[in-house]
């Protein structure tokens, strides 16, 4: 696979340098207590989202460019895509192949800067394929070699890097997940870490030079956590303190442009922790205060820019998850969408410039997307 020239290191360290300045002069500032503009909060909603429980918009990752791409979920229950621009235009897509019944249709995962969406298209048969391509152009569905055919099997495409080349995982006849990374020229290579018998869960990611991460569950039912070079070398890694017990362990979330791989692990207790593991393997835990020490409660990190900052969700005593941002320095910043009632408000994604989108979920129900200005 190609490599990163030295004109896009120079790019992207450009970029770091300028938004790193910016932060460093706001952290200064509020220091020394000068005034701050308050984070802008938009919500939005698809066309044609549906308005009952478990509808509605559901955003899953902003470009560095503002592209925002997600899936909506509609009145009769299928899934199409959507992308909204920075001006607040959206324009919805469907795949063709796409199924027309309750969890069917088309369900975007990532984007890239110059707006080439990826995700998984669910046909009739509740079979799965991967997609890449414009909204408004064309797109190319494909299936990794050994991917099943029956219901609720086959090939699902997570997220892609700026060259082009995607990640993803897809599941056998027998039913078993496994990694793959497909690059550009087509060619699909799939990979299982060593002890691993389920590779991946949906969190699949790539970062711009061909990194993945992810989880995977081995003969035990622990889960544990992996990165994959371009080379193909796999490193199995678990966050101090995972629980050792069946469906314990450490969760990947993804992995940015300089090799952070955000994520949560479950303790011995089934409380749930942040955490954070850097190029170097060093991995740093930390909980939000306000967070919940019960079962299933606790802190996710759910995705990190290249400048550090940490974005995520926690879910309190009774259950009710807030959004939280994590500076480099670990001062964090909880926020919650505004309204009465609110359920959930889910951060998943952040760009350079420190945007974040995400997904709350009103007193009904209903999910709604959001961005945040910072």
């Amino acid at each position: 696979m190609k490599r990163v020239g030295i004109p896009m290191l120079f790019f992207l360290l450009c970029f770091v340098s300028s938004g790193w300045q910016q932060a460093e002069a706001q952290a200064q500032a509020q220091a020394q207590g000068q005034t701050q503009t308050r984070p802008r909060f938009i919500a939005f909603d698809a066309p044609g989202a549906g308005t009952d429980q478990d509808q509605g918009t559901f955003p899953e990752q902003i470009s560095n460019t503002g592209l925002i791409v997600g899936n909506y979920v509609d009145g009769n229950g299928v899934n199409h895509g959507f992308v909204r621009e920075p001006n607040g235009k959206i324009t919805t897509f469907d795949v063709p192949g796409g199924g027309t019944g309750p969890g069917e249709g088309t369900v975007p995962n990532g984007i890239t800067d110059t707006g080439i969406v990826v995700g998984g298209l669910f046909d009739g048969s509740h079979v799965f394929h991967g997609f890449f391509g414009a909204p408004g152009g064309h797109f190319t569905t494909f299936d990794a070699r050994g991917a099943g055919t029956d219901p609720h099997q086959g090939t699902n495409a997570l997220a892609i890097n700026w060259e082009g080349s995607i990640s993803g995982d897809y599941v056998d006849a027998n039913g078993v997940p496994h990694g793959y990374v497909r690059f550009r020229d087509g060619k699909i290579t799939s990979f299982d870490p060593p002890q691993s018998v389920f590779t991946a869960a949906d969190t699949l990611g790539i970062n711009v030079v061909g990194a993945i991460t992810g989880p995977y569950l081995d003969a035990n039912g622990v889960v544990h956590g992996f990165v994959r070079t371009p080379n193909g070398r796999i490193t199995s890694f678990d966050a101090p303190g995972a629980g050792t017990d069946p469906d314990q362990g450490t969760f990947p979330s993804m992995i940015n442009d300089l090799g952070m791989v955000p994520g949560a692990y479950q303790d011995a207790n089934n409380v749930i922790h942040a955490f954070v593991r850097f190029a170097n393997g060093t991995i740093t835990t930390f909980d939000v205060p306000g967070a919940g020490t019960d079962e299933f409660q606790g802190t996710l990190a759910n995705a990190a820019n290249v400048e550090g900052f940490i974005v995520g969700e926690f879910f309190d005593a009774n259950f009710v998850g807030h959004g939280f941002v994590r500076s480099p320095g670990g001062k964090n910043l909880q926020f919650d969408a505004p309204g009465d009632g609110i359920q959930e408000t889910s951060p998943l994604s952040i760009n350079l410039w420190g945007a974040v989108t995400g997904t709350f979920v009103d007193a009904n129900g209903v999910g709604h997307g959001f961005l945040r200005l910072p």
